[in-house]
């Protein structure tokens, strides 16, 4: 008597649109997971991040994707949610060193607690997202201690984590260089020129090539020996 194939573990993906979360979501699929996407409207500087989510979402074999809409720009605090410049770097320049002020205040945190609630209502233990804590711009919610502390919290604060679910926050980029992160991407077969990591993309999702996040992404595909096919404005 032939038995019923095993369904795959259901997992809530974190999905920006940039080549972080394009690798986090491969790899997540890779490693079995039906994948549910989440993409989160925050208030960024433009949607063109958006738009490449919900692409990256379908050409990476997500079950489903969805945008949850969180109105960060009404309480400001950061260059990418309130009328504050981008800092620019002309190539070679040093970036700054401290927290940037394209810090988003609890972002990583409001996005995971989304993911956590869609998790729940799934019946899903595991939540991925894309934070790295090598090349990065130095964003506190970007750490391992960040991802633990969070983890611990899933299991304590939901119905799921109290019957006994033991909550999983994947973040597989944590440890990697943006130049691992590059050849990572290459090794899954990443369209990495369909994804947008810049600040203050154009509306076609075009880099302006001086902000921290194009010089990170820039200076990662040069570490790592690929030609850059970011598409610049």
């Amino acid at each position: 008597m032939s038995h019923p194939a095993a369904q795959p573990k259901r997992a809530v993906v974190l999905v920006s649109g940039g080549m972080d979360s394009a690798v986090t979501l491969a790899l997540a699929r890779e490693r079995g997971f039906a994948c549910h996407a989440l993409s989160v409207r925050y208030g960024q500087r433009h949607d063109a991040e958006l738009d490449a989510a919900a692409e990256l979402a379908r050409t990476l074999g997500a079950v489903e994707h969805k945008t949850v809409v969180v109105d960060l720009r009404s309480i400001g605090g950061s260059a990418l949610t309130a009328d504050i410049q981008v800092p620019e770097h002309d190539p070679g320049e040093a970036l700054d060193t401290g927290i940037p002020v394209t810090y988003v205040p609890a972002r990583n945190t409001i996005m995971l607690s989304i993911a956590l609630g869609w998790a729940e209502v799934l019946g899903a233990d595991d939540l991925f997202c894309g934070v790295n804590a090598v090349d990065y711009s130095g964003y506190p919610d970007c750490r391992p201690e960040f991802i633990a502390a969070f983890q611990s919290l899933a299991r304590l604060a939901t119905k799921a984590g109290v019957e006994g679910h033991g909550f999983h926050v994947h973040a597989p980029l944590i440890a990697m260089s943006k130049a691992d992160i590059a050849r990572e991407g290459a090794r899954l077969g990443i369209d990495f020129a369909r994804t947008v990591s810049c600040y203050q993309a154009d509306a076609q999702g075009r880099a302006c090539g001086r902000c921290d996040a194009c010089r990170l992404r820039a200076d990662g595909f040069a570490a790592a020996g690929l030609p850059d096919p970011t598409r610049y404005a």
